[in-house]
């Protein structure tokens, strides 16, 4: 797993983001992405000047947020 750190390091320019809502939405403004194989991308549609914030698996699951959810493979 990598480390806090290590997750800024990642490329994430030709990352797919998808809409990332935890209800109906129309907006759609969290997105994710996956950026490695046990990271992810957390951004802001509404927002596109702000930097994606990246987490751990383990830490998405820890805060409620199942990728598969919304597409996203494990």
């Amino acid at each position: 797993m990598p480390n806090e750190s290590d997750l800024y390091t990642l490329d994430i320019t030709s990352a797919a983001f998808v809409q990332a809502c935890g209800g109906p939405c129309t907006e759609g403004c969290v997105t994710l992405a996956r950026i490695g194989a046990d990271a992810w991308a957390v951004g802001d549609s509404k927002r596109p000047d702000m930097a994606p914030l990246r987490f751990t698996t383990e830490e998405l699951a820890v805060a409620g947020i199942d990728p598969a959810r919304f597409g996203l493979a494990l």
